[in-house]
């Protein structure tokens, strides 16, 4: 029997109130609060504290973003015009620095203001709306089609583990990793989803354990240095993560302590599969290696969850919010256009041909 899986739009354009309205994933799993974003600043905030995130959702957000704070420029020529839209691309493309989706979102929109540059400004701004519209739609049917390709790799009943959040709040719908799991449940599989916490963020914990258990799937939360145990002692037959970056090597960016499960994978010889949407693939990257690393605020490892501080207040920290997982680590990357296996150097040039 089909059970129909009710997800959450964590971002939309409501555009007659010129607002963008995003799920405030800080607040989860205790408050569910949507925010009404509308200047340049808001946007930059929300994708800078991690008010929305997830590779899919901060691109889907930065391109309603482009729109909305274009849509008021009182510009009598296209340069003009160009000028603000350049202004705020700058501004949002500052936000953060891994997620190729950011600038591949800001640079789509960037494309369709160049191609309808000969047209009148109104007419732009209206071709705006309708390439961030199609941004939102294409990532549900990009979702859709990675999760059906990663099922024909998992089995009903099967234990899986994810690392941070690539469900369905960090996407428009379904998710990347988690997108099987979802659609897995409409056919009525009983996968038994284990969630690492995720530190220092607890995306795990507080993001991924609360949709999945929204959605009345068996998830089970554990610490980050439980992995090996879990993996151990059985329980874990697949290993599924998103990623916020794809070099053309294979090697891959995604939250920090994925790298980490995925060498232990490799040792327990278990399958570790990386759900990359195309537009996370980056071919002008050759490798891990040039990936730039964000670092983080000292406070999110040694007070933010705590009611007083839970280290030396004068101790260093090092806080960088991703680590790259070496190619020779992943099993197979699922894409919207199908699995791809080793060699990634040649297979994933070949799949955007």
């Amino acid at each position: 029997m089909t059970e129909h899986v009710t997800v959450i739009e964590s971002v939309r354009l409501d555009d007659e109130n010129n607002q963008i309205i995003l799920l405030d994933q800080t607040q989860l799993p205790n408050k569910k609060v949507f925010l009404k974003l509308e200047t340049v600043d808001d946007i930059w905030d929300a994708i800078y504290h991690l008010k929305v995130r997830g590779a899919p959702a901060i691109g889907i957000a930065a391109a309603y973003g482009m729109y909305l704070v274009t849509k008021h420029v009182e510009a009598t020529t296209y340069e003009e015009f160009d000028a603000a839209f350049q202004q705020a691309k700058g501004k949002l493309a500052s936000s953060r620095p891994t997620a190729v989706n950011l600038f591949w979102a800001l640079d789509r929109m960037e494309r369709r203001l160049e191609k309808e540059k000969s047209t009148s400004i109104a007419e732009i701004k209206q071709a705006l709306k309708e390439e961030a519209d199609l941004i939102k739609q294409e990532d549900e049917e990009v979702c859709e089609a990675i999760g059906q390709y990663a099922l024909e790799l998992l089995e009903d009943g099967m234990g899986i583990l994810t690392h941070c959040n690539a469900g369905t709040i960090a996407t428009a719908k379904y998710g990347t990793a988690l997108a099987p799991i979802y659609l897995g449940k409409e056919k009525g599989y009983n996968f038994k989803v284990y969630a690492d916490e995720t530190r220092p963020l607890l995306q795990g914990a507080r993001l991924t354990a609360w949709e999945l258990d929204q959605a009345g799937v068996d998830v089970t939360l554990i610490c980050d240095n439980m992995a090996s145990i879990v993996m151990q002692q059985g329980k874990i037959q697949a290993v599924l993560v998103g990623c916020d970056r794809v070099a053309a090597n294979g090697d891959t960016a995604n939250k920090i302590g994925t790298s980490g499960v995925a060498i232990l994978a490799k040792h327990y010889g278990i399958p570790f599969y990386v759900c990359a949407p195309l537009s996370t693939i980056d071919l002008d990257t050759k490798t891990g290696e040039e990936i730039e690393i964000e670092l983080r605020p000292e406070e999110e490892i040694k007070a933010k969850w705590y009611s007083e501080p839970m280290a030396p207040e004068n101790v260093k920290t090092y806080n960088p919010a991703f680590d790259v997982t070496d190619h020779s680590l992943i099993t197979a990357i699922i894409t919207e256009k199908g699995i791809v296996y080793p060699s990634y150097q040649d297979n994933l040039k070949a799949i955007f041909e």
